[in-house]
């Protein structure tokens, strides 16, 4: 692959007067956009990439706020079966596979706000693009589990190596004191028109400059309430359609718009839509934008974090059975993520085995088909982790400090966790912790079924998150009835977090289906061992182990049951893994990226 990365040529920016002033008179009159006058001007600075010949070398954090939003996702929808009729694929020029990639973790920030020197060193080697993330959220700014972590550190990776980043994310102002995160973000004063559900919205640009990433925030009224990005104690808001809606057609409208360190990012932009939220961006892309001959030569990937949620019936209109093709017809009215899967010029997934998880009718909640029809431009790239805050070395979380070489400080933070929360002090006893979210997906309830059991023997058990109601009365129920081995903390708590996956022996992951996961790498990275169901991102992570082939007691199945949880929970046949070590991802998406300009672009 570096091979491929040496022998291509480098594209560097260069300052032209270009004018797009035609273009964006086309949008105010044929799609309701009205750009701002001070950016949008006949001698505008727009990008314009040159070539030049690989010899010629071209050089070019806060601390999360422990308020965090209760871990919450978009809400789980059953399948669909339909095609899009409306489109037809283009194919591509010849089949890629992208092998194996070594799982990774992404470089990030640190207090000062510096860049790994090894990354730094990297960037002389690759290609670079104008590359714009388009996500419902971004950590430190938002957050409610992956995608938040991926969002907030991937950008700073790829800017580290050369590439100028923007991510546009919404400014979610809840009336408390996560509102402080914005802090540093200040308004460019340049507010655009879009239409939007039949009418003119006005959305404002807010911007930071933080770690080599251009942090761009759209504002409206529809992203100011308390809550999470998606809902409330009551459920998912009813309008999350329009204010996703928003957020693409904005997102849109910035890298033309936008003039950040002097120059916008112009129309050859590469973006990279995550989730149903931002995908209409490649949708717009291709029915709005380019058949009125702009952004020509841009290209969309739209990147895959969890199938399952998907957005459905979102106009709140059901076709009747007379007007449906088949009997699995559902008959509802919209599927955004449907719509980016065909217009996008490439898919990406958060794990290699997730790629194939979703071609099938188990994994692709209706999507199955269409996905395996298009599986020539579909890769999966294993999520990293911040290893700047993700340090057993350096963590300002955790009790005592300790490394791969010296694994002494673990056992203080057990003892320290074992006071914090109240369980007996016993250094020898088995520890074992969850976190995550209280639903179906993660396997909660096989942990309850298991858990009475599990119990049974010289066991502590701690869990750490929020979700469904009867998973966090069932955490409060055991916690009185175990007050000596069992402890919930319903919620979500970043420093406790770090405590856990630090002080226990192992943690519990007994996911039903999981796209990536995070928290095992975490795991891992602190010298706790991660026990798993081997699904997606867990299998392609966690080497199988089973501690019992000797003793002639057979293999693991793979099935996920209470007796499977409790056979791979014999801790004394189980050795303490070291911290695992892993590359950096960002060559990785590079090679997507080249991949995604080689074929014209998709145009309705």
């Amino acid at each position: 692959m570096k091979t491929l990365l040496f022998s291509s040529p480098i594209f560097i920016s260069k300052p032209t007067t270009n004018n797009i002033t035609h273009k964006a008179s086309l949008f105010s009159s044929q799609l309701g956009f009205s750009c701002c006058p001070m950016n949008i001007n006949t001698t505008s600075n727009a990008f314009k990439l040159r070539v030049i010949r690989n010899n010629s070398k071209e050089y070019e954090d806060e601390d999360e706020d422990e308020d965090e939003d209760e871990e919450k996702d978009g809400l789980l929808l059953g399948a669909e079966k339909d095609t899009v009729a409306e489109f037809q694929l283009i194919p591509q020029s010849g089949v890629f596979e992208v092998g194996n990639f070594h799982d990774g973790i992404l470089a990030s920030k640190d207090d000062e706000e510096s860049v790994d020197d090894e990354l730094i060193q990297e960037r002389n080697t690759q290609l670079t693009y104008n590359i714009v993330f388009v996500t419902s959220e971004a950590s430190p700014y938002s957050k409610t589990g992956g995608l938040g972590d991926v969002c907030g550190s991937l950008p700073i990776a790829l800017a580290a190596r050369g590439h100028r980043v923007m991510v546009v994310s919404p400014r979610y102002l809840h009336g408390g004191p996560s509102d402080k995160k914005f802090a540093g973000a200040t308004n460019l004063n340049c507010g655009t028109k879009v239409h939007c559900f039949g009418g003119i919205q006005e959305v404002d640009f807010y911007h930071e400059y933080r770690a080599g990433v251009d942090w761009v925030f759209v504002d409206h009224p529809s992203y100011h309430r308390p809550g999470n990005p998606y809902g409330d104690m009551y459920g998912a808001f009813g309008d999350n359609q329009f204010r996703f809606t928003l957020l693409c057609q904005a997102a849109c409208e910035a890298p033309l718009v936008l003039r950040l360190g002097g120059f916008t990012y112009g129309e050859k932009c590469l973006f990279l839509a995550n989730d149903w939220h931002a995908g209409l961006v490649p949708v717009l892309l291709a029915a709005k934008y380019r058949p009125n001959g702009v952004y020509k030569d841009a290209r969309s990937i739209i990147a895959i974090h969890n199938l399952a949620h998907q957005w459905y019936g979102a106009l709140e209109w059901i076709f009747p059975t007379w007007a449906r093709t088949h009997a699995l017809d559902t008959g509802q009215a919209v599927n955004i993520l449907k719509g980016a899967i065909v217009t996008a010029d490439r898919i990406l997934t958060v794990s290699q085995g997730y790629s194939w998880e979703i071609t099938t009718p188990e994994g692709g909640y209706g999507l199955n088909e269409l996905l395996s029809s298009r599986k020539f431009v579909i890769n999966g790239i294993t999520n990293g982790i911040d290893v700047t805050e993700w340090d057993p070395s350096s963590d300002v979380h955790i009790a005592s400090h300790y490394s791969v070489d010296d694994l002494s400080g673990k056992i203080d933070c057990k003892i320290a966790l074992q006071k914090e929360l109240g369980l007996p002090v016993l250094p020898d006893c088995p520890l074992v912790g969850f976190i995550g979210r209280l639903d179906y997906q993660k396997g909660i309830d096989i942990l309850l079924s298991a858990t009475p059991n599990l119990l049974q023997d010289d066991v502590q058990f701690i869990m750490l998150g929020s979700g469904e109601k009867q998973y966090e009365e069932w955490m409060r129920a055991s916690e009185a009835a175990f007050s000596d081995r069992f402890r919930g903390w319903v919620g979500f708590n970043v420093p406790i977090s770090h405590r856990i996956t630090a002080g226990c022996d192992i943690l519990l992951m007994p996911s039903r289906f999981e796209p990536c996961g995070l928290n095992q790498l975490y795991a891992m990275r602190y010298g706790t061992i991660p026990v798993v169901h081997g699904t997606g991102g867990l299998r392609d992570t966690v080497k199988s182990f089973n501690p019992f082939a000797e003793e002639g007691k057979g293999e693991g199945t793979g099935r996920l049951t209470s007796e499977c949880t409790l056979l791979l929970c014999d801790f004394e046949q189980m050795d303490l893994l070291t911290i695992d070590k892993r590359m950096h991802v960002g060559f990785q998406y590079e090679q997507v990226f080249e991949w995604a300009f080689i074929d014209p672009p998709y145009v309705t």
